[in-house]
């Protein structure tokens, strides 16, 4: 354990590996590319849902958007860990194959998020189209995300969550074990208190659309900055008074409400 802890602290001052800075930059690219194309409104889950392609097909065009949506505002937030975890694997053997299962697992739960994500808002669109009255009313759904996101914010598992985020070292000292399964395992593991986290604003996100680019790069920032910046605890209810307030104006005066969330 004591030679795990030094190469830990070692790897602290490691360059971030260069496909995750690749992924990271084709995330990004992507968005500004569909945005720029009005691409992104037809991947749009809304569009996908109504008349759009057989359930199955709307699902799978989805998760390709959303899984540039996870590389372009997760794994910045994610950075730590990463290069830490690149920095203890580099003994093993194949210790590419160890990082890419490492990030398959940090990928494979925010994927499943995605899709149950997706589900719900099947679900959703089905009692829309049941309650006219609600139809008429979108700016509802939309406010009510932005509340509960805000809400969440102040929350005990958001805090518990965000800890191990914010401290990666003591997770990955408790959980490292060598070979390309156990590197899945902690990407997953360490992917999920990253959802318990972060899955109220990429819910936001989500209610957004893909790929709108002022949402994402300022909930990106919010992550990121929650996650690695030395002010990142007074961040959080900062951002959780901001999309309440952004909800009440919705509710109160939909007029102002932000556009993104009127599809």
């Amino acid at each position: 354990m004591t030679s795990l802890a030094t190469t830990v602290d070692q790897a602290r001052n490691r360059s971030v590996p260069r496909p995750v800075i690749l992924a990271v930059a084709a995330g990004w690219a992507l968005a500004i590319v569909a945005e720029l194309t009005g691409t992104a409104e037809a991947l749009h889950h809304d569009s996908l849902i109504e008349g759009g392609p057989p359930l199955w097909a709307a699902l799978l065009l989805f998760l390709l958007a959303w899984q540039a949506m996870v590389a372009a505002m997760m794994l910045p937030s994610s950075l730590p860990l990463i290069r830490l975890f690149d920095g203890v694997s580099a003994a093993q053997d194949h210790p590419r194959r160890v990082f890419a299962s490492f990030l398959a697992g940090y990928v494979a739960v925010w994927t499943a998020f995605g899709a149950f994500a997706f589900f719900g808002d099947v679900v959703l669109h089905r009692t829309v189209d049941a309650v006219p009255w609600l139809e008429e009313r979108p700016w509802l759904i939309g406010g009510s995300v932005l509340v509960l996101a805000g809400a969440f914010q102040f929350s005990d598992l958001k805090e518990s969550c965000l800890s191990k985020c914010r401290l990666p070292g003591p997770y990955l000292l408790a959980h490292y074990r060598r070979g390309p399964a156990a590197g899945f395992r902690l990407g997953s593991g360490h992917g999920l208190f990253c959802v318990g986290c972060c899955w109220a604003l990429m819910l936001v996100m989500f209610a957004a659309g893909v790929a709108v680019l002022w949402w994402m790069a300022a909930l990106t920032a919010v992550m990121v900055y929650e996650k690695t910046g030395r002010h990142g605890a007074a961040l959080t209810p900062v951002v959780g008074f901001a999309l309440v307030a952004l909800g009440v104006v919705a509710f109160a005066h939909p007029p102002w409400f932000p556009t993104p969330f009127s599809h």
